[in-house]
């Protein structure tokens, strides 16, 4: 009898993301008199810098000539980008990572979904609550957790580790180790930031147990103050830490898919380097990303690239500052939105999440994501992202603040 993965049939309702743009859209069929303004997914809005697009031409240029025609890209990528980002990303920063622990991937979410294949079935895995719905849901895929309870708005066998206001959104040692720890600072969805000597914490407490870290920096040129950037800035993090990056966020490459992930070869468990399994892994199952994205993606750290590439930032900065600021003034509590492109907010009244959801929906046309469905710990708080238009964003902050 033919049997289909049914792990799946544990996964509570669709996607997180997927829903709120579908009640979009129904909203928008429904009301195409209305101005829709989206600051719920994290899509960016500002277009590839000018030297990105320099670089896009010109390597769409040599795929057109037989003598500088590039077919399949080396495993881990081209050796030319892998050491740009060890010498800007790592080096510059006082940590100890080598070209040939860079693997280059289209995109942090594609590996940050990919990444617990390295770990047994019966691994335990602790995320922090609320989370990145990829990191659940990509284990409960792969069966390692139990059924969604939509009670707790739970998975059994997952740790999750609460992150509220009272401890400011920052989750305690675990008293019972787990085997996979998945940390993302600058937090999405609550724009907080971590310091050093608490990601040295977590650190040190990995490398006494044995646990391994998951620890997701998408968002680190976001950092306005004394932050670290990387794991790797902490002594020992290169035995007990993989470290996820994107070019999305920073450079705008949501649509054109570029990212990398840090695995040492000093992390070892269990006698086997989590460093080879993940080579194998990437040579079996991808066949790298394109040549024209890689000279692109080198684009990015040339010091024009770069110029161009701080002031698109500032422009979400300065989006981020204006939700902020325009929300607090309107009586709102509100986190984030400080070293992060996102802005957590208490939803008024002990309104639930969704209910906030459809107010701003129906009430101001604007679209955000809620609480809950990023985890438990979720529930009575929203996030709103910083990347739409400064225009648009000036409008739904007044149309918030007029409710």
């Amino acid at each position: 009898m033919f049997r289909i993965n049914e792990n799946y049939l544990k996964l509570g309702g669709s996607y997180l993301f997927s829903t709120v743009g579908r009640k979009a859209r129904e909203f928008q069929a429904q009301h195409p008199e209305v101005e829709v303004i989206s600051l719920g997914i994290g899509d960016v809005t500002e277009p590839l810098c000018p030297a990105v697009i320099k670089a896009l031409h010109e390597a769409v240029e040599e795929m057109g000539h037989a003598e500088s025609f590039h077919g399949y890209a080396p495993d881990l990528g081209y050796v030319w980008l892998r050491e740009c980002i060890a010498k800007n990303d790592y080096a510059a920063r006082g940590a100890r990572i080598t070209p040939d622990e860079i693997f280059v991937s289209d995109g942090a979410k594609s590996d940050a979904g990919a990444i617990q294949e390295l770990f047994s079935l019966d691994a335990r895995i602790a995320v922090c609550d609320p989370v990145y719905p990829v990191y659940v849901d990509s284990n409960v895929m792969a069966g390692r957790t139990g059924a969604f309870d939509a009670e707790t708005g739970r998975y059994g066998g997952v740790l999750y580790m609460p992150c509220r206001a009272e401890n400011g959104f920052s989750p305690s040692l675990p008293e019972e180790a787990p085997d996979v720890i998945y940390l993302c600072y600058p937090n999405n969805p609550t724009g907080m930031g971590i310091s050093k000597e608490k990601l040295q914490n977590w650190v040190d407490y990995a490398n006494s147990s044995g646990a391994v870290i998951l620890y997701d920096a998408a968002y680190e040129a976001y950092i306005t103050g004394d932050l670290p950037h990387s794991i790797y800035e902490c002594d020992g993090a290169e035995s007990c830490a993989i470290e996820l990056r994107s070019f999305s966020k920073n450079a705008g490459f949501t649509g054109t898919r570029l990212g990398f992930t840090v695995i040492p070869k000093a992390l070892v468990r269990g006698g086997v380097s989590l460093h080879d399994l993940w080579a194998r892994r990437h040579g079996t199952r991808y066949n790298g990303a394109p040549y024209i994205v890689q000279k692109a993606g080198m684009a990015v750290y040339s010091e024009e690239g770069k110029a161009q590439i701080r002031e698109q930032i500032g422009i979400y900065q300065k989006n981020a500052r204006l939700i902020r600021e325009g929300l607090s003034g309107a009586g709102y509590t509100v986190y984030g939105g400080v070293d992060a492109p996102y802005i957590w907010l208490k939803t008024p009244g002990n309104m639930s999440s969704w209910d906030f959801f459809d107010l701003l929906l129906n009430q101001a046309g604007v679209v955000g994501t809620p609480g809950s469905g990023f985890g438990p710990s979720g529930e009575g708080y929203f996030r709103l992202t910083a990347f739409g238009s400064p225009a648009n964003t000036e409008k739904a902050v007044k149309r918030i603040q007029s409710l």
